[in-house]
């Protein structure tokens, strides 16, 4: 209201985003979420003005089921006590269960922890061939599964791969199959390819995983603003942007119209050790088109 600005841009919290959605209507602003990815932003509290360039907690869990979920398969969840934790279990749980998994066990924990022992005990008590875990934040339980040497007795681990700083504490993990959103080796593209030497270049170090989302979100702007000639006003972008498709580091994007969820490649990954990288390098496995891991229109 101060700066009269004519895009919101935001949030890494999907319950901060989730507050101000609301705030875009009233303003008539076009905001354009990234990287929160709670269903809700898009599906019970969805709004016209409301486009996501982010994935959803869907499209993770699309992407997750096809590393781990078949027939007889049992699994368990963990994940943070919030809406982040909760969507994702309950989209991961809907794709497994459609590929004939069992989901036995959804625990969640307080996502200030650190001591997730009583948690991941409840894990071992109900015996699945799987723990999915969905996590977000510097308080992860990698360490305590290793303590806990979950996998030793016969639970595989399988989780999304995060930023390059969370991988460097998933060293237990190495040989894990499971999924990424963005890992810079992984898509094959002109505008991946400038991102990463560009961003070589300019900052000493490669793209990590928040990275791709950024710039997909400016050129969804841009994009739009192109095709408006310059018009910001929000009503008219609603209209350009529905269905609007546009290149990112991930490869082609499209603004679905139901629900302007971008749907986007996910990547079926493998942690692998690398000679001269200290943590564990998502390795593809295979590239997920966007139709594949298109999420349920929940709006």
């Amino acid at each position: 209201e101060d700066d009269k600005v004519d895009f919101l841009v935001g949030s890494s919290s999907s319950g901060d985003t989730l507050a101000v959605l609301p705030l875009a209507e009233e303003y008539e602003k076009i905001m354009v979420v990234e990287p929160a990815v709670a269903d809700s932003i898009t599906g019970a509290e969805f709004n016209d003005y409301i486009f996501r360039t982010g994935r959803n907690s869907s499209q993770d869990a699309y992407a997750a089921a096809a590393a781990i979920a078949n027939k007889g398969v049992k699994i368990a969840t963990f994940a943070p006590d919030y809406s982040f934790g909760w969507d994702g279990v309950k989209a991961f749980k809907t794709a497994a269960e459609k590929l004939g998994a069992e989901i036995v066990l959804e625990e969640y924990a307080d996502p200030a922890a650190t001591d997730f022992t009583s948690n991941l005990q409840k894990v071992i008590d109900a015996k699945p061939d799987y723990l999915f875990v969905v996590w977000a934040g510097a308080n992860s339980p990698w360490n305590q599964i290793a303590d806990l040497k979950i996998q030793e007795k016969g639970i595989k681990i399988s989780t999304g791969a995060p930023d390059i700083i969370a991988l460097k504490f998933m060293n237990p993990l190495i040989g894990m199959e499971g999924f990424s959103v963005y890992y810079h080796t992984l898509p094959q593209n002109d505008v991946n390819q400038w991102l990463v030497e560009e961003h070589q270049k300019r900052f000493d170090e490669v793209p990590d995983l928040f990275t791709p989302g950024g710039m997909s979100a400016a050129i969804s702007i841009v994009e739009a603003l192109k095709k408006s000639q310059g018009d910001a006003d929000g009503k008219k972008l609603i209209g350009i942007m529905e269905g609007m498709s546009f290149e990112t580091p991930k490869g082609t994007m499209t603004f679905r119209k139901e629900d302007h969820q971008a749907l986007q490649s996910m990547y079926s990954i493998r942690l692998e050790q690398q000679e001269g990288v200290d943590y564990p390098v998502p390795v593809l496995i295979r590239e997920l088109s966007p139709e594949e891991t298109a999420p349920p229109i929940s709006n």
